[in-house]
Protein backbone atom coordinates (compact mmCIF):
# COMPACT_ATOMS: atom_id res chain seq x y z
CA UNK A 1 0.00 0.00 0.00
CA UNK A 2 1.66 3.13 -1.09
CA UNK A 3 0.53 5.76 1.60
CA UNK A 4 -1.00 9.77 0.50
CA UNK A 5 -0.90 12.84 2.60
CA UNK A 6 -4.13 13.49 2.96
CA UNK A 7 -5.52 10.13 2.77
CA UNK A 8 -7.55 8.43 5.81
CA UNK A 9 -6.06 5.08 7.12
CA UNK A 10 -6.69 2.05 9.41
CA UNK A 11 -4.22 1.43 11.59
CA UNK A 12 -2.83 -0.10 15.10
CA UNK A 13 -1.61 1.84 17.70
CA UNK A 14 1.86 0.34 18.77
CA UNK A 15 3.02 2.00 21.28
CA UNK A 16 2.18 5.65 23.83
CA UNK A 17 4.65 7.96 25.12
CA UNK A 18 3.60 11.15 26.66
CA UNK A 19 3.96 13.37 23.55
CA UNK A 20 2.32 11.15 21.36
CA UNK A 21 1.62 7.47 20.33
CA UNK A 22 2.61 5.31 17.31
CA UNK A 23 0.66 3.74 14.87
CA UNK A 24 1.41 0.90 12.87
CA UNK A 25 -0.38 1.17 9.16
CA UNK A 26 1.00 -1.42 7.69
CA UNK A 27 4.20 -4.05 8.20
CA UNK A 28 6.75 -2.15 8.62
CA UNK A 29 5.43 1.36 8.38
CA UNK A 30 4.58 3.17 11.21
CA UNK A 31 3.85 6.56 12.00
CA UNK A 32 3.23 8.85 15.09
CA UNK A 33 0.30 10.75 16.02
CA UNK A 34 1.61 13.64 17.89
CA UNK A 35 -0.55 14.74 21.69
CA UNK A 36 -2.10 17.62 19.90
CA UNK A 37 -3.74 15.53 17.06
CA UNK A 38 -5.57 12.83 19.51
CA UNK A 39 -8.58 14.08 20.08
CA UNK A 40 -10.87 17.28 19.78
CA UNK A 41 -10.26 18.36 23.57
CA UNK A 42 -7.04 18.94 25.67
CA UNK A 43 -5.31 16.02 26.04
CA UNK A 44 -3.36 15.64 29.15
CA UNK A 45 -2.56 12.02 29.41
CA UNK A 46 -2.61 10.07 25.84
CA UNK A 47 -3.81 6.73 27.51
CA UNK A 48 -7.20 8.56 28.94
CA UNK A 49 -7.80 8.42 25.21
CA UNK A 50 -6.16 5.67 23.69
CA UNK A 51 -4.37 1.96 24.26
CA UNK A 52 -1.89 -0.19 23.20
CA UNK A 53 -3.25 -2.57 20.17
CA UNK A 54 -6.55 -0.05 19.49
CA UNK A 55 -7.16 0.14 16.00
CA UNK A 56 -7.52 4.18 14.90
CA UNK A 57 -8.29 5.43 11.96
CA UNK A 58 -5.70 8.65 11.26
CA UNK A 59 -5.10 10.99 8.63
CA UNK A 60 -1.62 11.06 7.04
CA UNK A 61 -0.26 15.01 7.54
CA UNK A 62 3.18 15.13 5.93
CA UNK A 63 5.32 12.31 4.74
CA UNK A 64 9.20 13.98 5.44
CA UNK A 65 12.23 12.91 3.58
CA UNK A 66 14.05 11.14 6.63
CA UNK A 67 10.75 8.20 6.72
CA UNK A 68 8.78 9.93 9.18
CA UNK A 69 5.19 10.41 9.30
CA UNK A 70 2.88 12.50 10.84
CA UNK A 71 -0.72 11.36 11.43
CA UNK A 72 -3.90 12.99 13.09
CA UNK A 73 -6.50 11.21 15.18
CA UNK A 74 -9.00 14.29 15.37
CA UNK A 75 -8.99 15.37 11.75
CA UNK A 76 -9.86 11.45 10.26
CA UNK A 77 -12.83 12.02 12.33
CA UNK A 78 -16.32 13.00 10.34
CA UNK A 79 -16.72 16.75 9.82
CA UNK A 80 -19.81 16.64 12.56
CA UNK A 81 -17.68 15.47 15.11
CA UNK A 82 -15.24 18.23 15.14
CA UNK A 83 -16.22 21.50 16.07
CA UNK A 84 -16.41 24.28 13.69
CA UNK A 85 -13.01 25.59 12.88
CA UNK A 86 -11.23 22.78 13.47
CA UNK A 87 -10.19 23.49 17.34
CA UNK A 88 -12.24 22.88 20.02
CA UNK A 89 -14.02 25.57 21.79
CA UNK A 90 -12.50 27.13 24.96
CA UNK A 91 -13.71 29.49 27.18
CA UNK A 92 -15.31 29.35 30.76
CA UNK A 93 -18.70 27.46 31.33
CA UNK A 94 -20.32 27.12 35.23
CA UNK A 95 -18.20 25.55 37.59
CA UNK A 96 -14.89 25.49 35.12
CA UNK A 97 -11.64 26.79 35.85
CA UNK A 98 -9.23 28.33 33.10
CA UNK A 99 -7.34 25.30 31.16
CA UNK A 100 -4.08 27.31 31.13
CA UNK A 101 -2.76 29.62 32.89
CA UNK A 102 -2.67 32.61 30.63
CA UNK A 103 -6.42 32.57 30.41
CA UNK A 104 -6.80 33.34 34.16
CA UNK A 105 -5.15 36.79 33.81
CA UNK A 106 -6.42 39.87 34.21
CA UNK A 107 -7.59 42.28 31.01
CA UNK A 108 -5.96 44.86 30.81
CA UNK A 109 -8.14 48.03 30.55
CA UNK A 110 -6.97 50.91 28.41
CA UNK A 111 -9.58 53.16 29.36
CA UNK A 112 -8.21 54.02 32.71
CA UNK A 113 -4.54 53.57 32.16
CA UNK A 114 -4.06 54.14 27.82
CA UNK A 115 -0.48 53.19 26.48
CA UNK A 116 2.05 55.96 25.97
CA UNK A 117 1.88 57.50 22.65
CA UNK A 118 5.04 58.00 20.15
CA UNK A 119 5.02 60.16 17.29
CA UNK A 120 6.83 58.50 14.45
CA UNK A 121 7.73 61.67 12.25
CA UNK A 122 10.21 61.26 9.57
CA UNK A 123 10.57 65.05 9.03
CA UNK A 124 13.41 64.61 11.89
CA UNK A 125 11.16 66.93 14.20
CA UNK A 126 11.31 63.87 17.17
CA UNK A 127 14.62 62.14 16.46
CA UNK A 128 15.56 58.72 17.67
CA UNK A 129 17.08 60.43 21.43
CA UNK A 130 13.81 62.00 22.40
CA UNK A 131 11.59 59.33 21.42
CA UNK A 132 13.97 57.28 23.82
CA UNK A 133 14.09 59.54 26.83
CA UNK A 134 10.24 59.90 26.41
CA UNK A 135 9.88 55.74 26.51
CA UNK A 136 12.36 55.92 29.34
CA UNK A 137 10.69 58.11 31.44
CA UNK A 138 7.28 56.92 30.58
CA UNK A 139 8.62 53.48 31.63
CA UNK A 140 10.02 54.58 34.43
CA UNK A 141 6.79 55.56 35.64
CA UNK A 142 4.80 52.56 35.18
CA UNK A 143 7.73 50.69 36.78
CA UNK A 144 6.82 52.82 39.77
CA UNK A 145 3.11 52.83 39.47
CA UNK A 146 4.15 48.75 39.35
CA UNK A 147 5.97 48.75 42.22
CA UNK A 148 3.92 50.88 44.48
CA UNK A 149 0.59 48.48 44.11
CA UNK A 150 2.74 45.00 44.63
CA UNK A 151 4.09 46.83 47.75
CA UNK A 152 0.40 47.47 49.07
CA UNK A 153 -0.82 43.64 48.07
CA UNK A 154 2.79 42.68 50.11
CA UNK A 155 1.63 44.67 52.72
CA UNK A 156 -1.93 43.59 52.98
CA UNK A 157 -1.38 40.04 52.87
CA UNK A 158 1.21 40.40 55.62
CA UNK A 159 -1.26 41.95 57.93
CA UNK A 160 -3.85 38.61 57.24
CA UNK A 161 -1.55 36.44 58.71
Amino acid sequence: MQLEVGNIYEGKVTGITKFGAFVELEKGTTGMVHISEVANTFVSEIKDHLTEGQTVKVKVLSMGEDGKISLSIKKALPQQERPAGGKPKGGFGKNKAPQRAHESRPVRDFTKNPPPVYENTPSGNADFEDMLSKFKASSEERFSDLKHVMDNKRRSSSRRK
